[in-house]
C-alpha cells in the first residue's frame, strides 16, 4: 500500500522525523538528499528510532544504543541482532510516498 507520510520539506538533511500511517509508526530520515523509511521500532526492545541520533546514515536507538543503517535497515551495532524493516520511498509532487505492508 502506498501512503503519503508528509512533505519532502518536513525532513531536514541529517535529521529524523516520526510519521504515522495506518495506525503504525515509521521513522523517516534524510541522508545525502534522499529520504529513507524504517519501521520505528528497534528490533532489540522496541525503542523509537525516530527519536534516535543520526550520524551520517547510521541511527542509534535512544534506549539501548543499537545502531542501524537507515539506507537498508541493517544492524551495524549491538545489542540488536535483527535488521529493521525498510520501505521504498518516492518523492511525488513534493510529497513523501512510502510503500508499506
Amino acid at each position: 500500500m502506498r501512503v503519503i507520510m508528509g512533505l519532502e520539506t518536513d525532513v531536514a538533511e541529517g535529521a529524523a522525523k516520526c510519521a504515522t500511517a495506518n495506525q503504525r509508526r515509521y521513522a523517516l530520515f534524510r541522508v545525502g538528499g534522499k529520504v529513507y523509511c524504517l519501521e520505528n521500532q528497534c528490533t532489540h526492545l522496541g525503542g523509537p528510532l525516530c527519536e534516535g541520533s543520526l550520524h551520517g546514515s547510521i541511527v542509534q536507538c535512544p534506549w539501548h544504543g543499537s545502531r542501524f543503517d537507515v539506507t537498508s535497515g541493517s544492524v551495524v551495532g549491538p545489542p540488536a541482532r535483527k535488521p529493521v524493516p525498510s520501505y521504498p520511498v518516492a518523492i511525488e509532487d513534493g510529497k513523501i510516498v512510502v510503500d508499506v505492508p
